[in-house]
């Protein structure tokens, strides 16, 4: 008999042992420390979750055994109390615009203040990708989304709003969709860098653009021309080039001094016939590039001969022969605004869309500071 109790003693010694917090077979739950203690479940989990209803003595033994025990909170059950997962998805269309790497920074810091973590999905430009991003941020019950979109197909972003995810547009816009969002001022940008070489004595001003349908180039362009408007110069004294580029392709692809380089070579030779303009205002740095090799093959100097100013202020526009004057963006304010209109909308899911631009900044160098 002795041998048998000891056989079951130590059988039940083993289902103890398989049963207990510690074991490594599974996770310690809140029934576990609440049996170990002899308290109720709902006790252990307000003192965790930091509750007035719990006293000071209580709480304090309940975190001893949680932290003895190796309690780890499932955060997934919680999120279905709650009603929250403290996660924000970010779809985006290329992580290694510059532009959109200080986005991410900015989405990503203020995220992490307000204690939400950040699921990135990248869309590469492509419907196809897009509509799987979406469906996995459905599927993953994060709290809001926040979204630089192709802009094309809608009925994807209808369905994330049909299932109670809030959602923010960043840097793009989709009009048609009832949507808030958070871009940059690019009509204000184009304007300023307009009428800042306009201001340095420029009469005749051509703009260099990326000949692609995206409404960040379209409002540079309206940005251009109210500025010539509204100085009183004439319409002759525009011209709007479009530069081919290999983006056509994917979105996704870099920007190439070269293929402003091509379409600058035509511009500035003299077998074409006509004069060149007083100032270029070009829609990214990387186009400026291009246009100023062509303009110093030709011996034309910058800006004696004639005024450039970019757009992005990238790192390398100070490092330019002379420096570059640009627009600088910011990405990294758009970003974290983003975050707020996002938390914002989720208190007040009834209010009107916001749409919210924040004005990128002049930086004015020597390409525009004429000398004589």
């Amino acid at each position: 008999m002795a041998m048998a109790g000891g056989a079951d003693a130590g059988r039940r010694s083993t289902a103890r042992a398989r049963r207990s917090p510690m074991s490594e077979q599974r996770r310690v739950t809140l029934r576990d420390i609440a049996e170990s203690l002899g308290l109720s479940v709902n006790t252990v989990s307000r003192a965790l979750a930091g509750k007035d209803s719990v006293s000071e003595a209580t709480r304090h033994t309940i975190r001893a055994e949680a932290q003895r025990v190796g309690y780890v909170p499932n955060s997934h059950a919680r999120s279905l109390v709650l009603g929250a997962t403290k996660t924000f998805g970010l779809v985006i269309t290329n992580p290694s615009n510059p532009l959109y790497s200080s986005l991410i920074s900015g989405i990503e810091l203020r995220c992490r203040a307000l204690g939400f973590t950040l699921v990135l999905l990248v869309s590469e430009e492509s419907i196809d990708s897009e509509r799987m991003a979406v469906e996995s941020l459905i599927g993953s019950t994060v709290d809001g989304a926040i979204a630089v979109p192709v802009q094309g197909e809608v009925r994807h972003w209808d369905r994330l709003s049909e299932s109670g995810i809030p959602l923010v547009f960043v840097n793009r816009d989709i009009p048609e969709l009832e949507a808030d969002f958070v871009g940059i001022d690019n009509e204000q940008g184009a304007y300023d860098a307009t009428r800042h070489v306009i201001e340095a004595g420029a009469r005749t001003i051509w703009t260099l653009e990326e000949d692609l349908p995206v409404t960040t180039i379209s409002a540079r362009i309206a940005g251009y021309h109210r500025a010539i408007a509204d100085a009183g110069l004439p319409r002759s004294a525009t011209r709007v080039i479009s530069v081919p580029t290999r983006r056509h392709e994917s979105m996704t692809l870099p920007w190439q001094p070269e293929e402003a380089y091509r379409v600058s070579q035509q511009l500035v030779d003299p077998v074409g016939g006509g004069e060149l303009p007083d100032a270029f205002v070009v829609g990214n740095d990387y186009f400026a590039l291009g246009l100023i090799r062509a303009l110093h093959e030709r011996r034309l100097g910058v800006p004696d001969d004639v005024l450039v100013i970019g757009y992005g202020d990238h790192p390398f526009a100070n490092f330019f022969a002379p420096p570059l004057s640009s627009v600088a963006l910011p990405g990294f304010e758009v970003g974290q605004a983003a975050v707020d209109v996002l938390t914002a909308r989720r208190r007040d899911p009834a209010s009107a869309p916001t749409k919210r631009l924040i004005s990128p900044q002049l930086v004015a160098r020597a390409s525009t500071a004429r000398t004589r």
